[in-house]
């Protein structure tokens, strides 16, 4: 194994962790993502941890860029404060900063929904940056890479490839003219499959809407108010859902994941062009799920696994080929886990675990249970099998109600069955609720030691 390995690591937008074939969908097409993890570990239980704000994307990759809990990661944890929220909290060493300062080339391609001032801290280059959450795929506002981190909005200039083209060209043409001596770090974030789902020609024929099945959790209506029905993502299909409109979303959502595994090939064939493949560690993640119709739901802006899930491949030189882990992982310890394999320091701001154990079969598992948030009206923990999720009405009274799920996801993956009320689930309610209890006040949730009001 090379003392100083690169790394590439490509994060993509609403990727949902069942939406692969590798992962048992017998329906989606990726044959790229799949040979990928054919190639390296696949951890099938990777989450994402939510957050306090709607645009679950920005608290979620601040998690993964400080490795830290997304209360942490962030300058603010108020509910809905975004600008806050955009900005990684100036007392963590973030990703990039922590591989900039050991050396590293750090060249990012993409999206950033973050602040600006940590990324100017954290990439020393960068091409066809988008510093928004969404857009046209067709007609991004995208800058070129800007050394004084100021990025005016002056400079922005309309893009006349479809995203993912656009940025997996510019992955490309990284890595066919890299000659430095240093190792790089080439971080390329997608766009796709957020909506609006509206993939190339080719691909948008790909899937037939009336041969696509619903999935067994599929519903017209959420059956209570969780507190976030009336958010942006969940106007894109009308109340109630139907099957007709839910398979046509499907057959959108699957075309945009085959395109950007097509995509993603490019780049991985770039790499192998370059000379550098045997000696380059390969991820490919997400920032958090999507529901697509699953529990009546659109978005990600909940708690169940459709939405917290999301996949985690990680392959090169250190990383054994063909695994699957089932162990409970996080999106932020990829941060650790990149330090590991690479051989730079943790940081000791960074709360999150290596996964280095799960690989080299030194352990079984980083931790024992995951917990998530979403807003004020959402909390959930899981040890893999049982799940509970916590619902409470928001402060200001406009929406949520006082409601509680238990799941037994090894009956009951999709989610079907709740036991929150069967009497012979109340002690484990009860002790669940605990342990929640107890994460909330250590990670200063504003909810702690609040009960759920009606």
């Amino acid at each position: 194994m090379p003392d100083r390995p690169n790394v590439l690591l490509m994060i993509a937008d609403d990727h949902r962790f069942d939406a692969l074939s590798s992962a048992g969908n017998p329906v989606v097409q990726t044959p790229v993502l799949d040979r990928l993890a054919a190639s390296g570990v696949a951890f099938r239980r990777a989450h994402m941890m939510g957050g306090m704000v709607g645009a679950v994307c920005v608290p979620s990759r601040a998690s993964l860029m400080t490795g830290a809990n997304v209360l942490r990661a962030s300058s603010s944890s108020a509910v809905d404060d975004l600008p806050s929220a955009q900005c990684l909290n100036p007392s963590l060493a973030t990703l990039p900063e922590t591989f900039r300062g050991a050396g590293y080339h750090t060249h990012a391609i993409g999206k950033w929904h973050n602040d600006r001032a940590s990324f100017a801290k954290g990439f020393c280059g960068g091409a066809e940056l988008f510093f928004q959450g969404m857009g046209d795929h067709w007609h991004l506002p995208v800058q070129d890479f800007d050394p004084t981190g100021e990025y005016p909005e002056s400079a922005r200039r309309g893009a006349s490839t479809f995203s993912t083209e656009l940025f997996s060209d510019a992955a490309t043409r990284f890595l066919h003219d890299y000659q430095d001596d240093a190792p790089f770090f080439l971080y390329v974030a997608f766009t796709a499959p957020h909506d609006p789902r509206v993939a190339p020609p080719d691909y948008a024929a790909m899937y037939d809407p009336a041969s696509l099945p619903l999935p067994p959790n599929f519903l017209p209506e959420h059956p209570f108010d969780n507190g976030e029905l009336a958010v942006r993502d969940e106007k894109l299909a009308p109340w109630p859902r139907t099957p007709e409109v839910i398979r046509q979303h499907i057959a959108d959502y699957y075309a945009m994941i085959s395109h950007l595994d097509a995509h993603i090939g490019r780049v991985l064939a770039a790499l192998q062009q370059s000379g550098h493949a045997d000696d380059t560690i390969v991820v490919y993640t997400a920032d958090h799920g999507l529901a697509v119709g699953q529990h009546g739901l659109m978005g990600k802006q909940n708690l169940y696994e459709h939405s917290v899930r999301i996949p985690l491949i990680i392959s090169g030189p250190g990383v054994p080929a063909g695994r699957e882990n089932s162990a409970l992982t996080w999106l932020a310890d990829l941060y650790p886990t990149l330090c590991e394999l690479t051989g730079l320091a943790v940081p000791p701001s960074v709360e999150a675990e290596s996964l280095m154990p799960l690989t080299n079969g030194e352990r079984d598992q980083v931790r024992d249970r995951v917990f998530a948030l979403y807003k004020d009206t959402q909390r959930m923990v899981s040890d893999g099998t049982w799940k509970l999720i916590r619902y409470y009405r928001s402060r200001d009274g406009q929406a949520g109600t006082a409601h509680h799920q238990l799941f037994n996801l090894a009956d009951d993956p999709w989610e079907t069955n709740d036991l929150g009320t069967t009497p012979a689930q109340h002690d484990r309610v009860e002790q669940m609720t605990k342990e929640l209890a107890d994460w909330q006040r250590h990670i200063g949730d504003p909810l702690a030691g609040q009960t759920p009001r009606a």
